[in-house]
């Protein structure tokens, strides 16, 4: 069935596979996305057959299914399975990269001034225990405009002692896409490694790793994708497999098997519910369903219509130019200057609408995410409401 991606009639039944609370506008499944009903039944699943009989579960069908999973992940992503372990999230990914990582005392880490805040606390401890410097910090341009201008201020501060590149593929505070594969292919002439911090990237936009020529991809599944919370991934280039340990040390795979390739030792990484990672191939499905570019679309028409809505208000203009080349189902708007912690409570607790208010580089803003439930009265409803408390 054709549907519009402007009328929120045609999209009411995908609205209701989420069960999002009445009493809620949902506008942040960029920090936290809700688990479709068909998604947490499929994990439900898995459950009950781990609880019902552990030890066949664990010693005969874990496995399997593990691979299964990450099968159908690696079509996903477009690259080999073999370069893919599943994690619970981008940040326990981008943890192993900095647990495994060589650094000596005189090398550098290079990010950038929109990456995630958890992000530069475990590259400065990494560098910490290595003996190195402080990572550096590039600063990204006020005003985008092109992706050459990007490269350009990312590599203005990387010198003889970068050694590793860590960049986001969409940012956080921002909502920017970065133009990674330009990035990778300027650090691969440099020879420095690049690690591509890519929570929000996974659905929201086309993703082929193998094209990009990054060295370490670290993503969730909970956000764009849908899937339960608790289901992650990290690729790792095969030239930088061997390096790659876990944090956590366990048998790797069960007994009498031995890990002998870098991704067994995160097959059996202790007892835990793995019925997160199992169930994403559900959440894959949910979205081939819908069709992939359809809900690119649709989720893009929302995130404009709110910047547009907006920018309106308050007359201030985004960093970004308008376009899926810089954004795409989430946008960030800036505000007028003020309390960003205090407008964010206020738009919970008088009107119920779940959005985050962002204070970075001096700037407050508000970042609207928009998923297959998200519809026009939801940003509607929050225009009014910043109307009010502006």
């Amino acid at each position: 069935m054709s549907m519009d991606i402007h009328n929120d009639d045609d999209w009411r039944l995908w609205r209701e596979e989420w069960g999002i609370r009445p009493d809620t506008t949902y506008l942040n499944h960029g920090s936290f996305g809700p688990t479709p009903r068909r998604v947490r039944e499929c994990q439900w699943q898995w459950q009950q057959k781990l609880a019902s009989q552990p030890m066949d579960f664990f010693v005969r069908h874990l496995e399997p299914a593990w691979l299964a999973a990450r099968e159908r992940l690696a079509r996903f992503v477009d690259t080999d399975a073999a370069n893919l372990v599943f994690m619970e999230n981008a940040t326990a990914a981008m943890n192993v990269v900095a647990h495994s990582f060589p650094l000596g005392k005189n090398d550098e880490v290079l990010l950038t001034d929109h990456e995630y805040g958890a992000v530069m606390r475990i590259w400065q401890r990494a560098c910490r225990n290595a003996g190195a410097g402080e990572p550096q910090v590039a600063k990204l341009p006020s005003r985008f405009e092109s992706a050459e201008q990007v490269v350009e201020a990312i590599f203005a501060a990387a010198n003889e002692r970068t050694r590793l590149l860590v960049v986001s593929h969409i940012t956080s505070p921002t909502a920017v896409i970065l133009p990674v594969c330009a990035i990778c292919h300027e650090a691969r002439r440099r020879s420095i490694a690049v690690c591509i911090d890519g929570p929000h990237a996974p659905a929201q936009v086309p993703l082929a790793i193998d094209e990009l020529g990054c060295d370490y991809y670290a993503a969730s599944l909970h956000k764009w994708v849908s899937a339960p919370i608790g289901s992650g991934f990290l690729y790792v280039a095969p030239p930088r497999q061997h390096l790659l340990q876990p944090t956590s040390l366990s048998w790797g795979r069960l007994l009498p098997a031995r890990p002998a390739l870098w991704w067994e030792e995160f097959v059996w990484p202790g007892t835990r519910d793995p019925s997160a990672y199992l169930a994403t191939s559900s959440a894959f499905d949910l979205l081939q369903e819908v069709g992939l570019e359809v809900f690119r679309a649709r989720t893009h028409a929302l995130a404009s219509y709110a910047r547009e809505q907006v920018v309106h208000l308050t007359g201030l203009q985004p960093p970004t130019p308008v376009g899926a080349a810089w954004y795409g189902s989430m946008a960030s708007m800036p505000l007028p200057p003020g309390d960003a912690k205090g407008l964010q409570q206020a738009l919970w607790q008088q009107y119920r609408i779940e959005v985050p208010v962002i204070e970075h580089n001096g700037q407050r803003s508000i970042r609207v995410s928009c998923h297959l439930y998200t519809n026009r009265a939801d940003i509607d409803r929050l225009v009014e409401a910043l109307g009010t408390l502006l």
